[in-house]
């Protein structure tokens, strides 16, 4: 009663605005306009916010999966062929927000078994130092990360462990583009390995198509002597990944013979294309709430209709133009504010518990959204931006405040003696 008496007397226009609000009303087809305006309005922020939420939870996972087995920054020469790499690799390190290096080879060849063969790109690594440049180590499900040189074993990928039916200690032959000359002709390299560790990176394009070899091994299977394909760079901080690429170009590129490739410029196609689909998503599910909040147009309007009584008799007692103005305003920033809230709570209740409702939709409905030979992610993620929300709450205010300026205005400037003599 306090309370009610407090709005009453110091703040009379919020205290009839929330009285015109109130879903219970004479006039029940008011009242439910006013509850699909607030439906509408929730619908829209909820759906917004989790479908942002899901675009940039792909975009991390997507991000952090990549540089799980890429590298931040590769420097690689023309040709794939590095000499000398031990002077670029010093100036590399001396460079400012480098944590570590790694050198590497990469050459593609066909790995197979019988009758069934694959082709696969082919890692030469120091496990010792790749290990510090990469997280692969920490996906490894069977085996040991850390091959041994000279003894030709090799690391493969989940998948192509199960198209193979392999595991840890069984052969597979690899077979390279290179040829030996004999007195027959020109007959392909052909080494025999042993599996040593099986990994699970997450993203079937790694899972499928990558084998990791002991880097001198490389060099001696692809006769790349003591050359190396390039050298890849760990950055301290990703933020700053395009400055440190300049500062790797700069340091050591005096004749640019050198190619200093980072993540953003390796992925770029794929992190544009995610970028653009957020945008488009929010500008599409951004109309959604304005029809939303548009419904408070009519909802005003049939008020302001309904309440032209009312309106009268506060004129007549003192109300001005401008309190008449502020209470039908409040009223439709009341109905935005509520339906923003309901749909801000629903949207992070789904988007933070995205990854329990989204299996049990699979296995209610016996389907799969994400196949893992299809996308590069297989699981639904999910990351709360508090930029977003904030978007999302702002855009929803501000249309429902827009939409309740040509009500107001015309609740406004209602005539009372007008309205009085007839009624």
């Amino acid at each position: 009663m306090i309370k009610k008496d407090f709005l009453k007397e110091h703040f009379f226009e919020l205290w009839i605005a929330l009285r015109y609000t109130r879903l219970r009303n004479k006039n029940n087809f008011i009242s439910f306009i006013s509850l699909t305006s607030i439906i509408g309005i929730a619908l829209g922020v909820m759906a917004l916010i989790v479908v942002l939420s899901v675009m940039n939870g792909f975009q991390s996972e997507l991000r952090a999966r990549i540089l799980n087995v890429a590298s931040d920054v590769e420097v690689i020469s023309a040709g794939y062929n590095l000499g000398n790499w031990r002077e670029i690799d010093n100036k590399i390190t001396s460079l400012s927000n480098i944590q570590s290096t790694a050198p590497f080879t990469s050459s593609q060849a066909l790995v197979s078994i019988g009758k069934y063969n694959r082709g696969v790109l082919v890692r030469g690594v120091d496990p010792e130092s790749e290990s510090t440049v990469s997280s692969l180590e920490d996906q490894i499900t069977v085996g040991d990360f850390r091959v041994r040189p000279g003894k030709f074993e090799i690391l493969i990928g989940v998948d192509l462990a199960r198209y193979f039916a392999l595991g840890v200690g069984d052969k597979i032959s690899m077979i390279s583009s290179q040829a030996n000359f004999s007195p027959v002709g020109m007959l392909p390299r052909i080494k025999q390995f042993t599996v040593a560790g099986i990994f699970d990176a997450g993203m079937y394009e790694y899972d499928a198509g990558l084998v990791l070899i002991h880097m001198i091994d490389a060099q001696k299977f692809f006769q790349m002597g003591d050359k190396i394909s390039g050298i890849r760079v760990k950055l301290k901080d990703l933020e700053k990944t395009a400055k440190s690429s300049a500062d790797i170009d700069n340091a050591i590129n005096t004749n640019s013979k050198f190619y200093v490739l980072d993540w953003t410029k390796k992925h770029t196609n794929l992190f544009a294309a995610i970028q653009l689909e957020k945008k488009v998503m929010s500008i599409i599910l951004t109309l959604i709430i304005a029809v939303a909040a548009f419904n408070i147009v009519s909802t005003l309007v049939m008020g302001v209709t309904e309440k032209k009584s009312d309106i009268a008799i506060l004129r007549t007692i003192g109300a001005s133009q401008v309190s008449i103005l502020l209470i039908f305003m409040l009223q439709g920033a009341l109905t935005g504010i509520i339906g923003t809230s309901l749909g801000v709570i629903l949207g992070i209740c789904i988007a933070a518990n995205i990854d329990i409702i989204v299996p049990l939709i699979e296995s209610l409905f016996n389907i799969q959204f994400l196949a893992k030979d299809i996308y590069y992610i297989s699981e639904v993620p999910s990351k709360i931006l508090s930029s977003d929300i904030i978007y999302i709450s702002f855009m929803g205010l501000f249309l429902s405040f827009v939409a309740s300026i040509y009500p107001s205005i015309k609740a406004s400037k209602l005539d009372p003696a007008a309205t009085l003599k007839h009624e």
